[in-house]
């Protein structure tokens, strides 16, 4: 790990400020995926420019048919907020998978969100839910958010600050975890909007991605055995030792079927 000048703000646009004077930056949350990446020398940033002494930025509140939760509020928060388990418990429960303990409580929602890995949880809940990602001068539509690998339409002094999660009628997340990391080699989250369905899935592809295919069987008939005629390319999902792209596009009808079970 390489030398770096410490900051801790207490505003945002004082890390925003922090950010434009200082090319290479980089922003601290939680640290769950930065700090492993400068322990690999993998990113060498002239600052660091914490997060922590932002207060508003940890802040779940119901906000009409959406609830809204700050860029630093914990994976654990989001799991025991009471707010989150009555209006979209299957985002608890998304939140209480990841990792283990230690890094559910200091893992970070807008960390995880802006470093955008293709095998983390959340994506999946942003996208199938039709979240917004608002920062500090912009909202982006959960579709247009995720444009590739560890890729997001994030500026490179924007500074994520909440995601408004649209309330769903009812929704429900199913995971097959990597046996160490506890990411997922296949997770997939099943939303009924009450206008439409929409499915996204993490851990298969080089991003986080909705399946139409799921999608419009379940518009016709929301039903377990409706996925029967589900199937998956396998062409341009990942491959690896833990599995192979034909076994993921296998888990992705395995893990629709089972969130479909749940949301029943």
């Amino acid at each position: 790990m390489k030398d770096f000048q410490f900051h801790r703000p207490s505003s945002v646009a004082e890390a925003v400020a922090l950010l434009k004077a200082r090319p290479d930056a980089k922003l601290l949350s939680g640290g769950q995926s930065l700090i492993p990446v400068l322990k690999l020398d993998l990113a060498e940033p002239s600052d660091l420019i914490s997060l922590a002494g932002i207060g508003e930025l940890r802040d779940i509140r119901v906000d009409g048919d959406r609830i809204v939760i700050g860029a630093l509020v914990t994976h654990d928060a989001v799991h025991r907020s009471p707010e989150v388990q009555q209006h979209i418990p299957a985002l608890a429960t998304l939140a209480g998978t990841i990792g283990d303990a230690q890094v559910r409580n200091r893992g970070t929602l807008g960390g995880s969100v802006a470093h955008a890995d293709p095998a983390a949880d959340y994506p999946a809940a942003l996208l199938a839910l039709g979240a917004t990602i608002a920062t500090d001068r912009r909202k982006i539509a959960a579709d247009d958010f995720f444009t590739g690998l560890f890729e997001t339409a994030l500026e490179r002094d924007e500074v994520v600050v909440a995601v408004h999660f649209p309330i769903p009628k009812r929704a429900a997340y199913a995971k097959f975890s990597h046996r160490a990391s506890k990411y997922a080699l296949v997770g997939v989250m099943v939303v009924d909007t009450g206008h439409n369905v929409r499915v996204a899935v993490t851990g298969a592809g080089p991003k986080v991605f909705r399946h139409a295919n799921i999608e419009g069987i379940l518009e016709r008939d929301f039903a377990v055995d409706a996925l029967a005629a589900a199937s998956t390319p396998p062409d341009e999902l990942n491959g690896d030792l833990e599995a192979s792209a034909e076994y993921r596009a296998h888990l992705i009808t395995v893990m629709a079927r089972r969130a479909v079970q749940a949301c029943l």
